[in-house]
Order: C-alpha cells, then structure tokens, then sequence
C-alpha cells in the first residue's frame, strides 16, 4: 500500500477527515501528510515513518479480529434493551452477566452477547460485568435521557428574557477594582425587579497563574474551576475588611481593569483571613473540610498546579522541570511538602468562590427568576495549564482548536485551546466530560456550549502552523449529547450550544432533538442581504443583538468597529472604505426590517435613521425586534444597555485592544435610572409579554 494511502487510512481509522475539507467558499483543503502525522501524534497514535503507520494499522486490525465487549456503551432510556447487538455478530456467545446499578443495587442473568437484553433500566452510570467461561470484561453501561432539560414553565410562559454581562467589568462603588460576586448578586436583584428570568455572564473559569496579562475567560487554566479574582472581599472576614480604601479607590478608577494590581491587593488581604480561618473550629471549617473531600483528588492538583506555578513563576507546566510536570510523581509531593499552607490557601479560594457563587444562585432563585444564573464553558482550556496538568491523558497538547477561513476571518483561526482526545473521552466512559459539567452546572440554571460543534468535531491545527493546515476530527456526537442530556436533566439545567461559524449539515436538527438550544445573532440572522423576520426564527432558540466578540449595538451603528480596526492596521484604506459602505447598506435593511414590523416611522423615508446617531428610541427598536422573536430566550447586553462603544473583544492577533479588560461606563445604580437602559428593557418586555 502506498504510505500516504496508508497514512490517511490511519488517519481516518481514527477519526481524522484525512481528505481535508471545504471553506467557506468551496475551496477544498486536502490534508497534509505533516499534518496527518502531527494529529495522529497528539492522540498518541505512532505514525512518523511508515514502519509506525503499518504497526499502528496492524494494531487497529488486531483488536478489531478480537471483538470484546465495548469498553462504554451509551444507550437512551426509552431505546436501551438490547444492550450489545452489532450489525456483523462480532460479538456474541453466551455469557454471565451482573449489572451494578449507580445506586448499588445487584442484579444478574445470563444471555448471549450478540443481542443482550436487561431488564428497564433507570437513567444513569452502571457497571455491567460479563462473564464467559475463564474469561471476563466489564462495560459501563450510561443509561440517558433523550433530550437536555427545558423547564415545564415553557408552556404557560415561553417569554424569557435576560441580560447579558461581563462580570469583570461591572462597576461599583465598593468592590476592589474589578465587577465581583456581590456586585453579580447586586445586577441580579436589579434584573429580576425588572422582570428578567436569567442573568448571563462571562466563563467564570480560572484564570492563567502568573500570566493575568492574558485574561481571556475562553482561555483558562482550568475550567474546573473558578477564578478567585471575582471573590467579594467584604464577604470573606473581618481581616480583609480593612485594606487602604484610597487603593480601593485608585484600582476601580479609570475604564480598564488591571488584573494584576487587583490580584496582588486581594492576594494580601485573603492569604491573612486564611491563616486566621486555619486556627477556627468553628462549622465553617468542617464545611471547608467536606469541601476538600468532595474536591477530591481534582481539587488537589489544582491548588498543587498553582502552588508550583506560584513558585516557578512559570504559568506553563511544560516549562517546568522534567520531574515536576506528572502531577503523580514523587518529586510533585517532595516540591509541596513544605507549602501545604499554600496548598491549602488555594482550596480556601475555590471553597470561597464555590459559596458566594451559590449565594448568587440563591439570590436569583429568591427574586422568582425562572432561570437564574446562565454560565459559560469554555471550549477549551490552555496546553500548559492546570487542567491538562491533571489529566494529561485526556488532552491532546501538541495541536490546538481553530477554525478553518471563512468570511470572519480569511486566514482562519487558532484559538491555543488543547482539545479533548476523543479516544481518551470514550477510555473512561466519558467520566472527565461528565465532571466537567457537573463542575460548570451546579450552580448554573442555563449553561452555554461555546462552540458547540465540538460535540460532532473539532478543527485541529498543529501547535505553530497555519491555521489554513488544520483538519477535522471527528468525536463520538451521539455519546456526547446523551452525557450532557444526563447532566443537564440531573442539574436542572437548560443548555445553549453556540453554533455560529462552520455548521456541518445536520447539526443544528440533531442539536433540537436533543433539546439544546441554538444560538441566534440579529447581525447573522439573514436571507442574503435582508434581516430574517422575527417570526422566523426556531423558537427552540437564544436571540441576541450581539455578543462579546461582535460590535455593540452603538459600535455597529456609528461603525467604529471598523475605524478601529483600520487605526490599528487590520483593515486597510480601500478595504475599510468598502466596509463602512457595505455597513451603510446593512444599516438600511435592518431599518427595513424594523419598518416592516412596525416598530419605527418612517413618514418620509428612513434614510435619516440609517446616517443618524443611534438614538435610545432606536436602540429599543431593535431590541424590541429580537424581544419580538420567536425564540425561546431572548437576551441584551449590559454594553448595549448602557451606549458603550466598544466591544469586550475584538477577535484576531496582535495585542491592539485591551480586550477582556473594558468596564462599563455606568455604576448598577447608574444604569438603573439610565434612560437608554430603561427605554430599551421596556421594550423587551413588552415584546416578551405579547403572544408570538
């Protein structure tokens, strides 16, 4: 066989689209054999020379000519009662079987393998056992709902609404220079009085140790956990009370937040409430305790991760020193022994931000709001951080997740997120995905997917290529969606799935049927080069004007998104001038799209509203549009509530904007006698209250 045939038939013997792929502008990308062999190397698949191609094949065919029980099987709970059925009777015989139930209940038969059948099952993680002759295997059988959770309140009132905010960037007049969880607490009071079911915010992920110079909530360590730079000082004890309140001052002066100064005033302040915490026995210790032990091993090697990174200075455990960088070695637990008061600083943290989360949860659940607290998971998390220290077995760290070109971005992107290995999700019965979850729900009543495709596949770019050189990799969709629907209906929890960008076909049905809600944006919602009307968005949807990597509403209007990027040299003369004509254009049909549906005048035509300012009355239109939808959720900016400009994030290279670092230009108190603010949620409300 020829090696580059052989290669690719590796390649897609494990799950890569080794034929490349097609942009969005029907270009065809073949795969590389580089590439090939770099991907096939992250998942730990030999395949430098052709001697490791053959052998990796030969290993393939080997197991497939020894057929035994699957290592997990994933069956929904109304379709699950022949349990090992396969098309070709690979496997079969007759076999003892006992089944473990999750709640420990024992129950046993005997059967043939090639169409087993148990008997009814409840949702949930069970262990089957075979037995046949000398011979025995045992399966994990996850028994799953078919659809995530939707609240029964849909059907007398399918009318949500909610607000969307970067939490880092609320301002007040008490918290320590950056948005916090009694400023979060205080915005969901203010939303819930105004009718909100749900409030939104930013990943809440923990942030890069020693490096808060890059503080992209889609870019953490770990998203096990949380990032304690959001923790409300005035909640931790009566040691941390008392800083220089002309520091406070300084530290929320100006209009962006600096992580490190935050970090380095609070660092003092509850390292000193910690050691006076260490010497209580009182009961918020042994809740501290029950924590630690509910953390586990996991929460373990976060705090160790972040003790040896506070050490090293070195925010990446592959700069680290050989010996340190398996977090099961003897030299990781020689390295700690003596800073066990820092190991036990760093799970105070987590158990602080754990609380005053769930406070904020509680709020939401006493002001009445159906929802509540709508988080976001990251898609992934950076090579050289705690999560992939953890479990480097699950993660692939010599590529990165990306996107191929398409009309947002020409070249492509790279995002420097290590993707999950597909092999190492299906190894442990989709255990770690399933923690990961549970992590990111428990105080959550919506969870967001970002980049929900990942669920079907993932675009994987070798570490320092060209985005343009990555390739699919396909994942186990049908595994995963019964594993978030599980997790989802245990937890209460509705799912939004980002889905914008490259959609395969078929995704977003599959993603409906299973009860996960798409993700919808008034700039992409069209046919050609009108505004799709209201009524026909999917009602099983999340609407919005804009997100955090898209221009305000404000931005979008005066075209300053542009302008910007044109001083910053990503967009040249000729092409910025096209750009701001074809955003003219695009402002005349959404002023259509309102016309049409009544919700501005236009007595003597409506250039006037397209070249005017954007004023609080038009603002509330086009909120007043997306209200209007017929989707499911609808949602607005606290930026665009308040007539900010600029975006939290202006995706591309370079460092020209100070993305993830922008406040809001108005305190809580202010945006809620804000005209605009007001003008706008009135309009929400009266969209979401009307039939649709």
């Amino acid at each position: 066989m020829d090696s580059d045939m052989a290669l690719r038939r590796l390649a897609e013997a494990e799950g890569v689209e080794a034929a490349g792929y097609w942009d969005i502008r029907g270009n065809l990308h073949e795969a590389s054999p580089e590439s090939l062999r770099v991907i096939l190397g992250a998942m730990g698949v030999p395949a430098n020379t052709p001697s490791e191609v053959n052998d990796s094949l030969s290993r393939i065919d080997s197991l497939r000519s020894r057929p035994s029980p699957p290592r997990v099987l994933v069956r929904r709970v109304d379709n699950f009662s022949t349990i090992l059925a396969t098309n070709d009777g690979s496997v079969g015989g007759p076999a003892e079987w006992r089944l473990t139930t999750e709640t420990g209940e024992a129950l046993k038969g005997e059967g043939d393998l090639s169409a087993l059948v148990l008997p009814r099952l409840p949702i949930g993680r069970h262990q089957l056992r075979f037995t046949a002759g000398d011979e025995t295997a045992e399966t994990c059988l996850v028994i799953v709902p078919d659809r995530c959770w939707l609240p029964d309140e849909l059907a007398a009132r399918p009318g949500f609404w909610g607000v969307m905010a970067q939490l880092y960037g609320l301002r007040s007049d008490r918290n320590w220079g950056m948005g916090d969880f009694g400023d979060l607490e205080a915005l969901v009071g203010w939303a819930a009085r105004a009718g909100a079911d749900v409030v939104g915010v930013n990943p809440l992920h923990a942030l890069r140790p020693c490096d808060l110079g890059s503080a992209s909530p889609y870019s953490p360590t770990s998203r096990f956990f949380i990032e304690p730079l959001y923790l409300d000082m005035d909640r931790i004890g009566s040691s941390a009370q008392s800083p220089a309140a002309a520091q406070a001052a300084t530290l929320r002066e100006g209009s962006l937040v600096d992580y490190a100064a935050v970090a380095a005033f609070k660092e003092r302040a509850v390292w000193e409430t910690y050691h006076s915490f260490v010497g209580q026995e009182a009961e918020d210790r042994a809740d501290f305790e029950r924590f630690c032990v509910e953390g586990g091993e996991l929460l373990r090697r976060f705090a160790t991760f972040q003790v040896i990174a506070e050490a090293l200075g070195i925010p990446d455990w592959r700069a680290w020193p050989e010996a340190l960088r398996q977090a099961e070695s003897p030299e990781v637990a020689h390295f700690v022994r003596g800073r066990e008061d820092r190991v036990g600083y760093f799970s105070y943290l987590q158990w602080q931000a754990d609380r005053q989360l769930e406070g904020v949860a509680s709020a939401a659940r006493a002001a009445g709001m159906a929802i509540g607290l709508y988080c976001d998971l990251a898609l992934g998390a950076v090579p050289g951080g705690a999560e992939t220290w953890a479990a480097p077995h699950h993660y692939a760290c010599q590529v990165e997740i990306g996107a191929p070109p398409d009309d947002f971005a020409r070249e492509g992107q790279a995002w420097g997120l290590a993707p999950f290995k597909p092999q190492g999700l299906e190894a442990d019965a989709y255990d770690h995905f399933s923690r990961l979850l549970r992590a990111n729900m428990r105080r959550a009543g919506a969870l967001r997917i970002d980049h929900a495709m990942s669920l079907r596949r993932l675009f994987w770019i070798p570490c320092g290529g060209r985005a343009s050189e990555g390739v699919y990799v396909r994942y186990p969709v049908e595994d995963l969606l019964g594993a978030l629907a599980l997790e989802s209906q245990r937890h209460r929890c509705l799912v939004i799935g980002e889905d914008l960008g490259t959609v395969p076909e078929g995704f977003r049905p599959r993603m409906e049927a299973a009860g996960v809600i798409s993700y919808r944006v008034l700039y992409f919602e069209k046919e050609g080069s009108q505004f799709r009307p209201p009524s026909q968005y999917p009602s099983l949807s999340s609407a919005c004007v804009a997100t955090h990597d898209l221009p305000t509403l404000a931005g979008f209007w005066s075209g300053s998104d542009l302008e910007d990027r044109h001083q910053a040299g990503r967009l040249e003369t000729d092409v910025f001038e096209e750009a701001m004509s074809a955003r003219r254009q695009e402002k005349l049909e959404l002023s259509r799209a309102l016309l049409a549906e009544g919700l501005i005048d236009a007595p003597a035509g409506f250039e006037p509203v397209v070249d005017g300012p954007l004023t609080s009355s038009l603002a509330a239109a086009i909120h007043a549009f997306v209200a209007r939808t017929n989707s499911l959720l609808c949602f607005a900016q606290l930026e665009d509530l308040a007539g900010e400009t600029h975006q939290a994030n202006v995706p591309g290279p370079g460092a020209d904007f100070p993305n993830w670092r922008r406040r809001l230009g108005l305190t809580g108190g202010e945006l809620a006698q804000d005209r605009r603010a007001n003008e706008i949620l009135a309009a929400i409300v009266a969209e979401r209250a009307g039939p649709r």
